[in-house]
């Protein structure tokens, strides 16, 4: 029997049950590098308590799909004791990392988010280098929105040079620096702009150099074709019609746009007969519930926290209409549109949102595009779709799905692999 060689990809990310389009990228990545060959692939991530004590949204345990046999998530305990609040963790995170890197296993380590799991990668591998074992590992790192407007952005912004060029430096250190969106890449590019500015820095200029972009990737097998039997029988468990319905599905915080659509739906004549349901959980979620309730729809309007993994697609399938009002705001700007190309790729009624951050690049021409902050926009464009004949409708989810398909996961991690200097890749990855 021919001996296969160890290949082994590590991913750093907050892993599920976060709600968060790029726990899911961590997913596709891990499934689709097992369909690449390689023989090892974990995820590593933090423990669920931690997450849970965090505040971060997440779904419910019990809904979350299970991960291919091949795929392994670990959840590093934390190291020292409580005199060490939050560095216990990450000790644990990068601890776990310097072994894997010096096991002797050719790995490609990606990291989501660069605060602070880039940072902990860049620290792992010059620990494991100064052991002075065998360290064979290619580093991808991946930024996403937040890095830059909750890190980068507000160090500029109080003057603590030191915290962004800690995140900088660590970003620029990696093999392959990526941004999820060219909208996503320019921020940075702006940001670094803005240190080196103040203080004679040069992130700027090797940033524009060296980042390029790595659209998140998506299982479109998933989403594409959803069972008519089964769409129904999901709709039918949580009291829905196909097309009777129009449907909020993302993480509720304001700038997500909810209190837009709710006023906005509640002004569409056209979906005077409809319901609007409100799928996900966060921050915002009691707060857009009582602006629901004072609503003149709040008798058609309805919440569900408790979405699984498996209903996504048939909730989507089902619409009359999709809407994300995304609005850019300090603390958060959609920099791409995960859950846009999931709907798009599911099917049923038109896609409605705006043109915030890097929402254009995930939609393309096939979306009915609204203003932010825009409730009477939002109900012309419901009326607009309310009214498409079905042959309309139709061929616009055609070019939409046709549109979504380059985010397919195998696409993406090709492309990542590409950008990889090729005599290191030939060591971790199948010709």
């Amino acid at each position: 029997m021919k001996h296969q060689t160890p290949r082994r990809l590590v991913i750093v990310v907050r892993a599920d049950p976060v709600i968060c389009g790029h726990s899911g990228e961590a997913r596709n990545l891990a499934e689709a590098a097992l369909a690449r060959g390689f023989t090892e692939v974990r995820i590593i991530s933090w423990p669920i308590p931690k997450l849970i004590e965090s505040g971060l949204p997440l779904k419910p345990l019990d809904g979350i799909a299970p991960y291919s046999d091949g795929i392994i998530v670990e959840r590093p305990e934390p190291v020292g004791d409580y005199k060490v609040p939050d560095g216990r963790y990450l000790a644990g995170l990068t601890g776990r990392l310097v072994e894997l890197f010096t096991d002797g296993v050719p790995t490609l380590a990606m990291s989501l988010y660069l605060s602070p799991h880039t940072v902990a990668v860049t620290d792992a591998v010059r620990a494991a280098e100064a052991t002075g074992l065998p360290v064979n590992v290619t580093t991808i790192a991946e930024a996403v929105g937040s890095d830059i407007t909750n890190v980068v952005r507000s160090c500029v912004e109080e003057n603590r040079f030191g915290a962004a060029a800690h995140v900088l430096s660590s970003y620029l250190s990696s093999d392959v620096p990526v941004a999820v969106s060219e909208y996503t890449r320019q921020l940075i590019i702006e940001s670094a702009a803005a240190i080196d500015a103040r203080h004679g820095t040069r992130f700027a200029m090797q940033c524009a150099e060296r980042v390029d972009i790595s659209y998140p990737a998506i299982d479109t097998t998933e989403f594409l074709d959803p069972d008519p039997i089964e769409v129904e029988a999901t709709l039918a468990r949580r009291g829905l019609r196909t097309g009777e319905y129009v449907l909020f599905l993302s993480r509720l915080a304001r700038a997500k746009g909810v209190d837009d659509l709710i006023d906005g739906f509640a002004a569409s004549q056209q979906c005077a007969g409809l319901r609007l349901v409100i799928a996900g959980n966060g921050p915002e979620a009691r707060l857009l519930q009582e602006y629901a309730a004072d609503s003149p729809a709040a008798d058609r309007i309805s919440f569900l926290d408790d979405v699984t993994d498996a209903e996504r697609s048939p909730l989507m399938a089902g619409c009359a209409a999709f809407v994300l009002p995304t609005k850019p705001r300090p603390e958060f700007t959609e920099t791409f549109g995960i859950a846009l190309v999931e709907k798009m790729l599911s099917g049923g009624g038109p896609v409605i949102t705006t043109e915030t951050g890097g929402v254009g690049e995930a939609v393309g021409d096939t979306a009915l595009i609204v203003p932010t902050d825009a409730p009477d926009a939002i109900a012309a464009a419901l009326d607009t779709a309310m009214l498409m004949s079905e042959g309309e409708r139709q061929e616009l989810a055609r070019r939409a799905r046709d549109y979504a398909m380059q985010f397919d996961r195998a696409f993406v991690l090709d492309r990542l692999l590409c950008r990889v200097e090729q005599p290191r890749l030939a060591e971790i990855t199948a010709a």
